[in-house]
């Protein structure tokens, strides 16, 4: 049976998108900053030899160079100052997650509510720095052995890990506005950008291809259906919810008895999101990124990882495999799903479920529970980002076809519009609480108004 929120959200009109000047505000205000954003990735890093870029990532577009200019928006292509993107950022959160579930002060600081994020909320913004630091440096002593740099020397480091750590803290800075004063999540919204704003120019580069016949007719279909049926496939999984029955018992107040009622306690085949794959791909390509401006070295650690972990390679998909299920089980049992408070929560409420105690014993079945729902949610998040990286490596298929692009796009899609329609839905219920308080106030000044008269004496 629908519930009356469920079915005032299913005709939330878009028409109502001009009325609710708050979320006109909030969407203006994230295009504004992405905007922003994309100019950024054009401003070029100081001191670069533009001619020998372009030829070094003509030939290294194609290997893992390729992915990391997709999830910087081809800044990295450009050297531009957003070159390092948001991944310094992203790998910071993971150590510090990480860390907060290992040592014991940080998880207690996690449980002091508000203060308590925002204490590690700082530490990850100092890890940030000190991670987009040692990558700004290796990539300018990278830069300088590719012969890219211009003018080789101090300044030319100093200059670049100045420009390429202040790009990363803007762009982290850019991310948290979004969030706080925007729509939907800031981080994953600049990665989707960056994925989007280089998709025309690879499909028409592979179109070019197929002109060209490099790649046949037959591969170029099988891609675009490919393409259609993993968005069909991550849609629907999005939306796949294992939903746990809770029973609410009879109560009574003062000497009426309310019978008990029973609703459902939600949970997503996969409630990590589009988190592990982001967070297995930054950790991918955190060390590659340097080896691949390097590639003309001849140190054997740097030619082993080119070798072993470049798209497509057994190692590289071993890799990513297991980091996706890892960050599927680790990001939902520490961040999006937590079974002890879950139960604390039903329990306080006074909510059970049927056959199972309040307290430990509900929190050990929602585990229970939540654990195997996760076997087929990480399955599926890595099936979407493994299986067209396997055909993406055989044809030679733009980056931007993989699952883990098509992943990101269409889970970011799908969650800001769902943060939309919450925002159309809290402004209808707004519009609902203001109408019936002017009715309330009409009906009592014309109840003020018409005052008894009072018998005349004579």
């Amino acid at each position: 049976m629908v519930s009356a929120v469920e079915n005032m959200a299913a005709n939330t009109s878009w028409s109502a998108l001009g009325k609710a000047t708050d979320l006109r505000n909030r969407i203006l205000f994230t295009l504004g900053l992405l905007i922003v954003y994309r100019l950024g990735t054009f401003i070029p890093v100081p001191g670069i030899d533009g001619s020998a870029l372009r030829e070094f990532m003509a030939s290294a577009g194609q290997g893992i160079g390729g992915m990391v200019s997709m999830f910087t928006g081809g800044a990295l292509g450009r050297m531009g100052i957003f070159a390092l993107g948001i991944m310094p950022y992203i790998s910071a959160s993971i150590i510090v997650q990480l860390l907060t579930s290992m040592v014991p002060s940080l998880e207690q600081l996690k449980k002091e509510g508000e203060q308590g994020r925002k204490k590690i909320n700082q530490y990850t913004r100092y890890g940030t720095v000190a991670l987009a630091t040692l990558q700004a440096y290796g990539l300018a002593v990278s830069l300088e052995a590719g012969d890219i740099a211009a003018d080789p020397g101090l300044y030319f480091r100093l200059s670049t890990i100045i420009t390429l750590v202040g790009g990363t803290m803007f762009l982290m800075w850019l991310g948290e506005q979004i969030t706080a004063r925007g729509i939907g999540n800031g981080i994953s919204l600049i990665i989707f950008v960056g994925i989007i704003a280089e998709v025309p120019a690879a499909i028409a580069q592979f179109f070019a291809s197929g002109r060209s016949g490099a790649i046949s007719p037959a591969v170029i279909v099988g891609v675009l259906v490919m393409v259609i049926l993993t968005i069909m496939f991550v849609v629907f999984m999005e939306r796949a919810l294992r939903k746990i029955h809770i029973q609410y018992p009879r109560r009574q107040v003062g000497m009426k008895m309310y019978d008990g009622g029973s609703s459902h306690l939600p949970v997503k085949v996969n409630p990590a999101g589009v988190i592990p794959a982001i967070f297995a791909s930054s950790l991918l390509l955190l060390p590659v990124t340097i080896s691949t401006f390097s590639g003309n070295s001849t140190n054997p650690v740097m030619s082993w990882m080119l070798a072993n972990f470049g798209p497509g390679q057994p190692l590289y998909l071993l890799f990513l495999v297991a980091m996706i299920v890892f960050f599927a089980y680790f990001y939902t049992f520490n961040v999006s799903f937590k079974p002890d408070d879950v139960a604390e929560n039903l329990k306080n409420q006074n909510g059970f479920v049927p056959g199972i105690r309040p307290g430990k014993r509900t929190a050990e079945y929602l585990e229970y529970v939540v654990n195997r729902v996760l076997v087929l949610g990480s399955a599926y998040l890595a099936a979407v980002v493994l299986l067209p990286e396997i055909l993406r490596g055989q044809f030679a298929i733009p980056f931007y076809f993989g699952g883990t692009s098509v992943l990101i796009v269409v889970s970011v899609t799908m969650d800001t519009i769902q943060q939309v329609q919450s925002h159309l839905l809290a402004h209808q219920y707004e519009g609902l609480l203001e109408r019936s308080q002017l009715r309330g106030k009409g009906a009592g000044r014309g109840k003020g108004t018409r005052k008894k008269r009072s018998p005349v004496r004579r």
